[in-house]
């Protein structure tokens, strides 16, 4: 049974930074590909980023680049999503989730894609 759990969250002032966590308990992390997911207060779950099981390979949405990076550490079952820069309009549930990435190295962008979910954890931004 994977089990995803997120830490990290808080509330910050705008321009501030956050590093969210999320460990997996399983064996298999280092073949999964794991990816950040937001969900603010009436909108639907959003793709954040994604990275590849081997760490080199990783996307962002738009409204995140340059501000936050995604990273991996397979030792440790973790990856980690750096947040620098916050605004206000990064306020939301933040959501890590994996699936096996069967197809080689590469990174995955849509909900339905991912097979294991964490239970999230709330980042507030105040201005």
């Amino acid at each position: 049974q994977v089990q995803l759990v997120e830490s990290g969250g808080g509330l910050v002032q705008a321009g501030g930074s956050l590093r969210l966590s999320c460990a997996e308990s399983g064996r298999t992390f280092s073949r999964y590909a794991m990816g950040w997911f937001r969900q603010a207060p009436g909108k639907e779950r959003e793709f954040v980023a994604a990275i590849g099981w081997s760490g080199r390979s990783t996307y962002y949405v738009d409204s995140v680049k340059g501000r936050f990076t995604i990273s991996r550490d397979n030792a440790e079952n973790t990856v980690y999503l750096q947040m620098n820069s916050l605004k206000p309009e990064d306020t939301a549930v933040y959501y890590c989730a994996g699936r096996n990435s069967p197809y080689g190295d590469t990174y995955y962008l849509r909900t339905d894609e991912y097979d294991y979910w964490g239970q999230g954890t709330q980042v507030t931004v105040s201005t």
